[in-house]
């Protein structure tokens, strides 16, 4: 837990040139007006020019000036906090943005002066392994179809190395006595290679298998204190209230770090990206509030969905499916892959590190099975990653499934468990910082894109095999939240989800429906050219989760789902063939008529339960435990698919239209739906958060609140400790089974209101829920 202020809430803001610091501090009215705790700013370092997202930070000593610089930032702050509001921003602590080294000074200053640079600690390079030089992996296979041959268009422009577009350093008189750009190109520290090289023989840390970020070694003091040095003014200065970590596990040292910058931000409130597996527990000893909210996200989306419909879904997916593994299956076979082929080069350095550590010659006899064991153990890793000693059960986990299905590979096992599992050991050390790059991309990049079930389960954080939970379960694992971590974060929409908050509410109503989907979708295979397989039905969920969707925006998913899942095209090896099938499915949603009838049909069967869904989801994530996020937008309908549809611009002045409208007065009910412009989510968001803003001492606990009769199993209903959410599930079955009739609600003693109402509660939730499937209820006497 945190020892400074704590936000009741915070609203997330994507801050890029076109909407920079000043354009956010303009909105904060209006956040004020919603209820907002604290304005929660996306990374504002000074990133690559041009970055919409600002995770390549190529300067972390200033604010950066196309978002407004410094003094953007000061009066930003200063208003928020005449406000009464917080300010939190997120930071990117592992990597830095190398795509044009001229803009990151100390990444240019390395590929000048190589391992002379007074940067060169700064970054995680095998200098080794590179025989002195960092490669590069930028040269087209059409410049260079010799490996060992001159690369075409390499150039000397204005004292620099150019390649295309590309700029490079040249180390100090390496091109004396020559215009000969080749052979300058051999005396560098660096060296231009394919971009195909990157997969195997990459020779620095990255994020993920993104090249242009260079991962930095944060576990060096004087690393830390020069990446720190602008983080550390905001709080010295009192400009920042707390920080949102990106991507801790990315980090050699996590904890460590986390106790750095504890002590440098003044035990501040710190949230972290980090993603648990179904059971798993943030370590205790970190120093930090909790985690930024998937699991909470995993939860409530569960407890909404009917799990009657999972095996005829599951049964609809494993038909259309060319590749039908039960899903932990087809985890572990897409995280080798991953293993295999684009983070290879990580696999390959641990190897390299395991023969130092041995003393050993790295020849191919020992080296080939040493790799491979390292990348069965990687696919069969159960969690992100361990953190040693803690989590050493994951690695015997590990080795135990490799032992068995893997006897082959006993004696490179034998070898390689015992320097894995020391914890000082640097072959240990990157182990841990890979894991999590293998479980990423492995599943969250391409299982959840070949796994077609329910695809609102496949979202980061959760487990699409975990099909639903029942009321008791949620109950518990927020009981246990509120006991364990009360100012973690709460989020249903981030810059990472892969499909918005109200996509994956319409989505669930699938469960409640199965075999009208399944009738459904065998009409719109039907009447549409689709290709073969399982992608089309992941797409087709997407388009009527997301519908009205425009026409460019679903072409743009449909490439990034279908290269992601790597089935029949990638990014880097395009099947234009089959790519071309999938682009002529989304046109035939908009050009043919009976195809366009179908899925409006199918759209207005979904909507209205959707609707349901989506408040319900809401207005859990906005009471139960924890601090609650609003993604930017995301008070109204938030119908996104994966970034970076996610970040498009927010239509602000509707927002502020609607929020004037129902703070005059503007009654919400029952004329309310999923064509109400959002006014009903709206007024949700804002009586949620002006509550626990004005009122923090009535989510002090957290006890259910039993329904029962007949339509019990629909309700979903807790008490925070004077403020009581009752929310619908299931509202097909609802429906169906002829509405609330006579399911009473076992209210604690007192007398209770529904602020969204504003009529006192009575105990029939029939009676309460007359008007929204919702409601918010605080103690009269209170």
């Amino acid at each position: 837990m945190s020892a400074g202020r704590v936000p009741s809430s915070t609203y997330r803001l994507q801050v890029r040139e076109s909407f920079d610091l000043d354009a956010a501090r303009e909105l904060l009215p209006y956040l004020d007006e919603l209820g907002v705790g604290w304005v929660y700013l996306s990374p504002i370092l000074e990133a690559h020019p041009g970055s919409d997202h600002g995770y390549d930070v190529v300067d972390p000593t200033r604010v950066d000036p196309a978002r407004g610089g410094p003094e953007a930032l000061a009066r930003l702050s200063a208003e928020a906090h005449r406000r009464g509001m917080g300010v939190v921003v997120d930071i990117v602590p592992n990597h830095v943005g190398v795509e044009s080294p001229a803009t990151n000074g100390w990444w240019w200053d390395v590929l000048k002066h190589g391992r002379d640079s007074r940067f060169a600690r700064f970054f995680d390079v095998d200098w080794v392994a590179g025989r002195g030089r960092v490669l590069l992996p930028v040269v087209g296979d059409e410049d260079r179809p010799d490996p060992e041959g001159p690369i075409a268009n390499l150039r000397l422009v204005d004292g620099m190395l150019g390649y295309h577009d590309h700029r490079f350093p040249i180390a100090p008189g390496t091109d004396e006595g020559t215009d000969d750009p080749q052979l300058v190109h051999e005396r560098q520290h660096y060296r231009l290679v394919s971009w195909r090289a990157a997969d195997d023989d990459l020779d620095y840390r990255r994020f993920f298998a993104v090249n242009t970020l260079a991962g930095v070694r944060v576990e060096d003091r004087d690393v830390f204190e020069a990446s720190h040095v602008e983080i550390a003014r905001w709080f010295r200065e009192r400009l920042v209230d707390g920080l949102r970590v990106d991507h801790p596990d990315g980090l050699r040292h996590p904890a460590a770090y986390l106790d750095d910058l504890a002590d440098l931000t003044g035990d501040a409130w710190v949230v972290v990206e980090k993603i648990l597996e179904p059971g798993e527990d943030l370590p205790a000893r970190w120093r930090t509030a909790g985690t930024t909210g998937y699991d909470a996200l995993a939860l409530i989306d569960r407890v909404l969905v009917e799990p009657s419909g999972g095996q005829v879904l599951a049964a609809l997916d494993d038909r259309l499916r060319e590749d039908g593994r039960p899903w932990p299956e087809l985890v572990r076979t897409s995280k080798r892959h991953v293993a295999e082929t684009i983070l290879h080069a990580e696999v390959r350095r641990i190897a390299r590190e395991i023969a130092v550590e041995l003393e050993v010659d790295p020849d191919r006899s020992w080296r080939e099975p040493v790799e491979e064991v390292l990348v069965e153990l990687l696919a069969a890793f159960p969690v992100y990653r361990s953190y040693l000693p803690a989590g050493r059960r994951h690695l015997q986990q590990a080795a135990d499934a490799v032992r068995a299905e893997r006897p082959d590979l006993a004696d490179a096992l034998d070898l390689v468990l015992p320097v894995l599992a020391d914890r000082v050991r640097a072959p240990s050390l990157r182990f841990q910082q890979t894991s999590g790059m293998i479980m990423a991309k492995g599943v969250e990049d391409r299982a959840f894109y070949r796994r077609s079930q329910l695809t609102s389960l496949n979202e980061v954080g959760g487990d699409p095999s975990e099909f639903s939970i029942r009321s008791d379960a949620f109950h518990a694992a927020m009981a246990r939240r509120q006991a364990t971590s009360p100012e973690a974060m709460t989020t249903l929409s981030t810059h990472d989800t892969k499909r918005g908050e109200d996509v994956r509410a319409r989505i669930s109503v699938l469960a409640e429906v199965p075999h009208w989907w399944e009738e459904t979708l065998a009409a719109l295979l039907a009447a549409a050219p689709a290709p073969p397989g399982g992608f089309p039905h992941l797409l087709l969920q997407a388009a009527v989760g997301a519908w009205p969707i425009s026409r460019e925006r679903l072409h743009a998913y449909a490439e990034k789902a279908m290269r992601e899942a790597g089935e029949h095209t990638t990014w880097t090896a395009p099947d234009p063939s089959y790519e071309t099938s999938v682009h002529t499915l989304v046109d035939a949603l908009y050009d043919d008529p009976a195809v366009t009838a179908l899925v409006e049909r199918a759209v207005a069967r979904l909507a209205t339960p959707g609707w349901s869904n989506a408040l319900a989801a809401k207005l859990l994530s906005l009471t139960v435990p924890g601090v609650p996020d609003v993604y930017q937008g995301s008070e109204l309908w938030e119908q996104s698919l994966v970034d970076p549809d996610n970040r498009r611009a927010v239509d602000f002045d509707l927002r502020r239209k609607l929020l004037s409208a129902l703070a005059a007065g503007t009654p919400v009910g029952a004329a309310s739906g999923p064509d109400d412009d959002g006014c009903s989510k709206l007024h949700v968001v804002r009586t949620a958060l002006r509550l626990r803003r004005d009122r923090p001492d009535l989510f002090t606990r957290y006890d259910p609140v039993v329904a029962t009769g007949h339509a019990a199993r629909h309700v979903l209903a807790f008490d925070r400790g004077g403020a009581l959410t009752i929310v619908t599930r299931m509202p097909i079955g609802l429906e169906r089974s002829g509405g609330w009739r006579q399911t009473p609600l076992h209210l604690p003693p007192g007398e209770w209101r529904d602020l969204l109402t504003g009529r006192p509660a009575a105990a029939e939730v029939g009676s309460l829920l007359a008007d929204l499937p919702v409601a918010l209820l605080v103690r009269e006497d209170r």
